[in-house]
């Protein structure tokens, strides 16, 4: 309802002045919405199309290890960071990526990929990448979870009448493993599809800054900055 008002503080919700589609109009009309829209689909392909797949595959590559104190040892590093606040990520991030200093610099530079650091934070164009691997190395592990637990449900007796039949490891990971993860897949990835606006807040919002906005603003800090920064209530809720 407020979407479609004026509501100022003090005001009774619902019984603010009616404006129509006002906020709609002037939300349409700003270019930094539509830069806002952008940034959040291209944000969402990018973990589609390449943080979505990740899980998958390094679930399959666990399950393929043989020695159980590695694999352990491995499962539980790589799920570890999932409990890790954005907060400290961020802060870590930017320490790593600091052009003073910064441990990323510093390795790019003595190995001679480049000669002076590079501004991960104060170029746009790096935001996108930056975003993308950081997700991946936060959820990895634990999205992979529910994957490894998938193919421990798996029939060993299909596993045993391929060795019969002479398979080999790829053949059965093409012919068992995945087909037998194919129902988790297909729901996971229409609950992913359905999520394709709700890109993050906590990460683009504590790694953004004014200098990179055009490219780190995504629907969700776009109405938190217009609709509780600037105190345009009516607008943020539209």
């Amino acid at each position: 309802v407020m979407g479609f008002q004026d509501f100022q503080l003090g005001d009774f919700p619902g019984f603010s002045q009616w404006v129509g589609f006002k906020h709609f109009q002037t939300m349409f009309a700003d270019k930094y919405f539509g830069l806002a829209m952008r940034n959040t689909l291209v944000i969402s392909a990018l973990k589609m199309f390449i943080g979505f797949p990740l899980p998958i595959f390094f679930a399959v590559l666990l399950n393929e290890m043989n020695f159980q104190p590695l694999k352990k040892t491995v499962q539980t590093v790589s799920y570890l960071p999932h409990f890790i606040s954005w907060v400290v990520c961020a802060t870590l991030m930017f320490d790593l990526m600091s052009t003073d200093g910064g441990a990323i610099n510093e390795f790019l530079m003595w190995i001679g990929v480049v000669k002076e650091p590079i501004g991960f934070f104060t170029e746009g164009k790096y935001f996108w990448g930056i975003t993308l691997c950081t997700d991946i190395w936060k959820e990895l592990g634990w999205n992979a979870i529910i994957f490894i637990s998938a193919i421990t449900s798996i029939s060993q007796d299909m596993y045993e009448a391929a060795d019969v039949d002479g398979a080999t490891r790829m053949q059965k990971i093409l012919h068992i493993t995945l087909p037998a993860l194919k129902p988790t897949i297909m729901i996971l990835l229409i609950l992913a599809i359905g999520g394709v606006l709700n890109t993050g807040y906590e990460q683009q919002l504590l790694m953004s800054n004014d200098a990179i906005l055009n490219y780190s603003d995504v629907l969700d800090t776009y109405a938190y900055r217009y609709g509780l920064k600037n105190g345009m209530y009516s607008y943020g809720t539209a």
